[in-house]
Formats: structure tokens, C-alpha cells, sequence
């Protein structure tokens, strides 16, 4: 019997070549934000692989804040990238973690590396420093001050920390190589002076690290193993690397990169979702239109959804685009067999029994999902006035439409045939009543003389129906035309939001929670809105059509 191999991303191979090769005993990984935005769906990748290789090799998995640049940081991000990475199931256990936890001991190696000849303090403006970097093609100049003594480095050190100095003055670089191929490594800035209050710290500090410097610090002191980070910042590993080795950090991280995940038509620019929400064209950041986790939560994606996203996905070296119908198959696979299926009309209209009994109402039993019996069934009351979907009837229908018309005899789901026998208009010309007749000895959808009809439409009873909005989304971006206009605005879909007020459900539905969601036949997966509904005004955004236009590659 021949085995199945497990087939093992490039990263797992290097994982599986540290460990047989000793260069570590337990992996441990990390996720680190800049609290500075929320997260979207590229970082759902970062979070699910780190998290997902620490699982895998039973390893240890840190949640941590790169906390270094206090222009940009708000608690608000903190909290809400805290209930995103638990909401997808990252357990980071008790290992919660702020770089600026370690402002001390980044200010210590600092004075490490000055004290090596490693580092000094600079003079030069950021205009200046740009001109003696050099380009590509040309190696750069070097810093008046690169030979300052290591006594006076010292000194003007610490008189940055003491708050000496205005913002911008001094700086303090890494003294490598102004010839390096490497721009990263032509003596870059490892602190800048900013007097501004921290988030965490308060008014302590008035010098901070810069990201390259402060992140394979922190990697460093936290016992990570394996820095997993994308593509970008491959050429930023020399100078992870040469950060660790100067310090001599025992068994020093090793950096790893990947390829981001990037989804076709969706806007994640921080910059282009500001505009957004202060130009009132979504209500937030969790707009449901918007691809931030706390939007694709809102909106009634699930964590497993995500997940099977993200596998789907795979992990690479090489950029590519996912299209969105992807994400929207996840979804459509997570809940197919999860939730139960619902009759709502959400553009109804009423349609009454004529020969059923005035004031009866019998109970119908229905399974809340035909594909998997375990989520057993409902009672729905069954009566002689319903609403049926305004698109399920037609005074004159074309060929091939089965539903009712003039004379026509249909199911009612899990009910009667009936036949339409007349209608009632408004004033405006709007059908408003339907009127029908029953079969009562068609109960259950067959009639005993075995005839067929070929339409089946679903209804709800009106007196017990529950009344709600529902929200029915599109791309935000205008799929035809792409993201942006070539004045680098964006391309705004207007139908991306429609908003139907008068949308008639059954009554399951009336205590249904926020985040609960529905299958509503023929329509589409629905979720309860977390922030608009409320009891007895009910609000559904719908996640995801039925329809789908992707389909799963074949191995």
C-alpha cells in the first residue's frame, strides 16, 4: 500500500532543515502589527501562517506590538487587532507583547554598538541624508561625523535621550558600508529624536527606534525562531541579520519571507479607506463593503472561511492575485452545511388563499437543511394570507417561466400547489394581491394524482412575518474599469449598497442574534448586522449570492 506524501511549502522545508540540523529545538513564531490601522485580509495570511506553523510543530506563537512609532499609533488599533487575531482563532496564550516593553533594553544596545565602534550620532537633515546616500549606480558619500570618537557618541547619546535636542537635529546611525549594493545597509538611522507622548510609555522617552532596528531586537529577546514577513522586506534581512550578530544575541532569529496575498478589485490602502469613511461613502472601517477583518466579520464571514481562504491560497515566493470569487467560494463552502435554510421575500407581495379557511393557521414541519439532518427542523405556520417575492409572479410572462401567472399552478414550498386565479393592482399600475387557489390534498408539495408542475416558490405567513432591512452588496470597485482612475482616485461601484426596508422573513428569525446567519432560499447566505440590528428591527447583510463564478483548480 503506497503512502501519501505531505506536501510542504518552502518554508516548512526550512523549518524541517533547522530543526533535523539543530539550529533550534521549538519553533516559535510571531504576528507583529504596527498598531497604526486595522488589519485586512492580507494580514488574516500573516496571522493564520504563524500562527498555523507554531501549531504545526508544536511550537509557541507570540502576539506582539511594533509600538515604535508613536506619530501614527492609537489604542483603538490595539484593541480592535486584538479581537480580530482572537476572532480568527490565533491563541497566543499569555504571550501579549509591546516593542516599546523594550525601549530600555533597545536604548542598552544602542550603547552597545556605539561602544563598538558600530554606530554614531549624526547631523546631517533628512534632505542632506538623502543626497550623501548615493543611488543605485552610485556608492554614497560619507557622514562628516562618521569618525566621531566613540567618547562623544557616547555623550551625544545621551544627551538625545535627555531631551537635548529638537526633533530632527541628531540622529543615531549604524556605521556599515556607504558602498553597499544594499541601500539598507549604507549606514541607516537606528534612532530619531521626537518628543511625543507614546501610547504605552507616556512622556519617558523622547528618542526612538526605528523599525529595523527595534524588530529582530524584540524577535531577538522574545526567543523567536523563525521572523516570518513578506517579500518586501527581503532586502531588509542583511540588516536584520547584522542588528543580531553585532549584538550577539545567542541563537539569533532567522528572517524568512513570503509573498503578500493580493485580491483583485478590493481597496486596502489606509489612505484610500480614510478618505472613504470621512467622505461618508462607507459607515467605517467594518463597512461590510470593505475587506478589513472587522468588515469581513461584520459582513458574516466566518474564521473558517478565512482559513480555507488561506490555504487555498498556499504560501509562495512569487506575487500573484487572487480573485475575490475565491474568498466568496470559502464562504459559501464553510455555511452550505452549517446553516439553516429560511423562506424570506425581500421585495414581497401578498398572495391570498381564497379557498382557504379564514382564520386557520396549520403548522408545517421543515427540515432547516436538506444536506444535513443533524441541524433537525422548524415549525412554520401556514395560513390563507402569505408573501411571496414580487419576481415570482408575472401578469404576462415570457416563455420558460414556471412561477406563477394568470392560470398557473405552482408549489409553495413545503406546502400546497396552488393556481393564480386573479391579482389586484395600485393606483400606479403596481401588482399588489395575488389571488389563488388551493389543492388541499396536494399538502407536502406532491398531489395523489401524480401531477406535476415545474415551479416551486417560496413564502412566508403574513401575520406572523417578521419584518426587516436588508443590505444587499457589491464590489465597492467598479469591476469593469479596475481600481483606480488615472488621476489615481479610486473607481467607486454606486450600486455597491442597496438598501431594501420592507423585507418580510419567517418568523424563526425574530430572536436572531448578531452575527447569526441564514441561507435564504434562492437568495444568498445573510448575516444579522452587529451594529444597526436591534430586537424587533431586525437588519441582514447579505455575505455572499448563491451564485458562483469560481471554480476550484483541479490538482
Amino acid at each position: 500500500m503506497e503512502h501519501e506524501t505531505e506536501s510542504r511549502n518552502f518554508i516548512e522545508q526550512i523549518i524541517d532543515m533547522d530543526i533535523s540540523e539543530g539550529h533550534c529545538r521549538e519553533v516559535h513564531t510571531r504576528f507583529p502589527p504596527e498598531p497604526n490601522g486595522y488589519l485586512h485580509i492580507g494580514h488574516a495570511k500573516s496571522i493564520l501562517l504563524n500562527y498555523g506553523l507554531a501549531k504545526k510543530y508544536g511550537g509557541r506563537f507570540n502576539m506582539r506590538f511594533d509600538d515604535t512609532n508613536p506619530t501614527k499609533e492609537k489604542y483603538e488599533f490595539v484593541e480592535s487587532i486584538k479581537a480580530d487575531v482572537a476572532w480568527l482563532g490565533a491563541d497566543y496564550e499569555d504571550r501579549l507583547f509591546f516593542a516599546s516593553d523594550y525601549f530600555q533594553e533597545m536604548y542598552e544596545d544602542a550603547v552597545k554598538l556605539i561602544q563598538k565602534g558600530k554606530a554614531y550620532v549624526s547631523e546631517l537633515t533628512a534632505e542632506e541624508m538623502r543626497e550623501y546616500r548615493g543611488t543605485l549606480t552610485e556608492p554614497g558619500k560619507d557622514d562628516p561625523n562618521r569618525n566621531r570618537s566613540i567618547e562623544e557618541n557616547l555623550q551625544l547619546f545621551e544627551e538625545m535621550k535627555n531631551g537635548k535636542y529638537a526633533d530632527g537635529e541628531k540622529t543615531l546611525r549604524a556605521k556599515i558600508d556607504m558602498a553597499s549594493p544594499n541601500m539598507n545597509m549604507r549606514d541607516p538611522v537606528l534612532y530619531r529624536v521626537a518628543h511625543l507622548s507614546h501610547h504605552n510609555t507616556g512622556d519617558a522617552w523622547c528618542i526612538y527606534p526605528m523599525y529595523d532596528f527595534a524588530h529582530p531586537i524584540e524577535d531577538a529577546i522574545e526567543g523567536v525562531t523563525h521572523s516570518i514577513c513578506t517579500l518586501e522586506f527581503e532586502d531588509h534581512r542583511p540588516l536584520y541579520n547584522w542588528v543580531v550578530e553585532e549584538l550577539e544575541y545567542q541563537q539569533p532569529p532567522k528572517q524568512i519571507e513570503f509573498a503578500k496575498m493580493y485580491l483583485t478589485n478590493v481597496v486596502t490602502g489606509k489612505r484610500y479607506i480614510k478618505k472613504l469613511v470621512e467622505d461618508g461613502i462607507v459607515d467605517g472601517w467594518d463597512d461590510p463593503r470593505l475587506v478589513s477583518i472587522a468588515a469581513l466579520r461584520r459582513r458574516g464571514f466566518t474564521p473558517e472561511s478565512i482559513q480555507l481562504f488561506v490555504d487555498l491560497c498556499g504560501v509562495s515566493k512569487a506575487n500573484s492575485s487572487v480573485d475575490y470569487s475565491m474568498l466568496e467560494y470559502c464562504i459559501r463552502e464553510d455555511l452550505k452545511l452549517k446553516r439553516p435554510r429560511i423562506m424570506a421575500a425581500l421585495d414581497p407581495i401578498k398572495l391570498v388563499i381564497d379557498n382557504y379557511p379564514e382564520g386557520q393557521t396549520e403548522m408545517l414541519s421543515v427540515a432547516n437543511n436538506l444536506e444535513n439532518e443533524s441541524l433537525g427542523t422548524r415549525e412554520i405556520p401556514f395560513e390563507r394570507e402569505l408573501y411571496i417575492d414580487r419576481e415570482d409572479f408575472m401578469e404576462e410572462p415570457p416563455k420558460k417561466y414556471f412561477r406563477l401567472f394568470p392560470g398557473n399552478e405552482v408549489r409553495l414550498m413545503h406546502a400546497y400547489f396552488v393556481t393564480c386565479t386573479g391579482f389586484e393592482k395600485d393606483a400606479e399600475g403596481n401588482v399588489t394581491v395575488v389571488h389563488c387557489t388551493y389543492d388541499p390534498a396536494s399538502k407536502g408539495g406532491n398531489s395523489p394524482d401524480g401531477r406535476k408542475v415545474k415551479g416551486t416558490i417560496h413564502w412566508v405567513p403574513a401575520s406572523s412575518s417578521v419584518k426587516a432591512e436588508v443590505r444587499l452588496y457589491e464590489n465597492i470597485i467598479d469591476e469593469e474599469k479596475g481600481v483606480y482612475n488615472e488621476d489615481g482616485s479610486l473607481n467607486l461601484n454606486p450600486n455597491s449598497l442597496t438598501v431594501l426596508h420592507d423585507c418580510r422573513m419567517e418568523p424563526s428569525v425574530a430572536d436572531a442574534q448578531a452575527f447569526e446567519s441564514f441561507q435564504f432560499v434562492r437568495q444568498g447566505f445573510f448575516c444579522v448586522d452587529c451594529k444597526d440590528s436591534k430586537p424587533g428591527a431586525l437588519v441582514f447583510n447579505r455575505i455572499v449570492s448563491l451564485k458562483s463564478s469560481f471554480v476550484l483548480p483541479k490538482k
